[in-house]
């Protein structure tokens, strides 16, 4: 009780703990890239007829030629970038392929992070996954099996890194900032989302396909060296890291193990995945429409952590019943990544970069909010603070589900749209 007063809050912005939440940014922005790098090559690689128009036009421009002579090599790489004859069944199968290497590691790659640490089950999947996107257009010259088993491990090493993380931020994150630090790694996704769907045809026009997969590649592999250079399993073994702060998250952080503490991070690492599954599954089906799928899984991510808090209180006599709870309240959660998240790429994807900044920019401030008043509610009584911390959670959920729920949209949105510009 003497030594409560002689640990300050550690600095929140020049910290290692925030500088790691930037490091994860990257490193979900390069995996998320890394991915999705295929489905905007696959465009080129499957696209036949583009290969005889370069050498047509010389023919009936050849001044213009003249002047572009010295960027024929450029062209002429991009012109004769290989094309492949599969089907529409076999991409899918490839598509497909990362998404079940990344189901199969989910659980045990968060168990085995327990164990030998994160550091290296994230770093060494971020390394894997980035020398097989390296080596993704080398491999579909040999045939599409090669490609589904590259894409199959490259998945496996996504799924190791995904849950890796979460285990990591069981020992740096103390509670009251835990939104915030991992919406900030988090949103690394959504970033890198919107910068492969801008460049990835560009970079496919100008240079030719493969170098979507050798930039991509290449930035995962300057991050690894970054990742493994800078950071560290626990802040207590971090050479760098200040004594205040070390004091501030070791305190902070309940005493349990590992693998306990990292278990609702593996949980939202897997509901986020399996929701996205589901839900690309039932608009591809054409089993819901695009607006049904966005406010189900908006309901399914504030609804079921709602109860879930809500009934926290009724159940502290019981153990496993709360831990259990716990877990499910960030798991059932990140089922909004595929509901009102990302419905910002549905009604305006020309300005999605800036309303997702907009959007990110409120989370970060209801973070801020959220701690201070969490703070104030339970130093007045810890029982009862508690209690009214998850209804108030529960009730700012309802509010926003029912404001979702009548307003949310999935259409382009008129002041979205792009204006065609017609000369005299």
């Amino acid at each position: 009780m003497d030594e409560q007063p002689s640990i300050r809050k550690g600095p929140e912005i020049c910290s290692l703990r925030y500088g790691l939440a930037l490091i994860m940014h990257f490193s979900n922005f390069t995996m998320i890239t890394q991915r999705v790098s295929l489905s905007i090559a696959i465009i080129a690689m499957v696209n036949s007829t583009q290969q005889p128009g370069l050498f047509n036009a010389s023919t009936e421009r050849p001044l213009e030629f003249t002047f572009n002579h010295s960027n024929r090599s450029i062209k002429e790489f991009n012109t004769r970038a290989s094309v492949y004859e599969w089907s529409p069944e076999t991409q899918g199968i490839i598509f497909s392929s990362i998404n079940y290497g990344i189901i199969l590691t989910l659980i045990p790659s968060g168990y085995l992070a327990g164990i030998f640490g994160a550091k290296q089950m994230l770093g060494a999947g971020l390394l894997i996954s980035s020398l097989l996107t390296l080596s993704t257009p080398l491999a579909a010259d040999f045939g599409v099996i090669l490609v589904i088993v590259i894409r199959t491990i490259q998945g496996m090493a996504q799924g190791m890194a995904w849950t890796g993380q979460f285990t990591i931020w069981a020992k740096w994150a103390p509670p009251l900032e835990r939104s915030k630090l991992t919406s900030i790694a988090g949103s690394g996704v959504a970033f890198g989302s919107f910068i492969i769907l801008c460049v990835g045809g560009l970079i496919s026009q100008a240079l030719g396909w493969p170098f979507i997969f050798y930039i991509f590649g290449s930035i995962g592999c300057v991050c690894c060296l970054l990742w493994f250079t800078v950071i560290y399993d626990d802040p207590s073994h971090h050479p760098c890291i200040s004594v205040r702060e070390k004091e501030h998250i070791v305190s902070s952080l309940p005493r349990q193990s590992g693998v306990l503490s990292s278990l609702p991070f593996i949980a939202a690492s897997s509901c986020t995945i399996l929701g996205g599954q589901l839900a690309d599954f039932l608009l591809s089906r054409n089993l819901l429409r695009l607006i049904t799928v966005r406010k189900l899984f908006s309901s399914l991510g504030l609804l079921l952590p709602s109860l879930c808090a809500v009934a926290l209180p009724f159940v502290a006599s019981s153990y496993i019943t709360t831990i259990i709870l716990l877990i499910l309240i960030p798991g059932t959660s990140n089922l909004c990544d595929s509901g009102f998240i990302i419905n910002t790429l549905d009604i305006a994807p020309r300005y999605a970069s800036f309303l997702m900044g907009i959007s990110r920019g409120f989370g970060l401030i209801a973070g801020i909010i959220s701690s201070t008043a969490t703070g104030f509610l339970i130093s007045q009584d810890s029982v009862s603070g508690w209690r009214n911390v998850f209804f108030l959670a529960a009730a700012v959920n309802m509010f926003g589900l029912v404001f979702y729920l009548t307003f949310g949209q999935a259409e382009i949105q008129y002041w979205a749209k792009e204006r065609t510009l017609t000369r005299l």
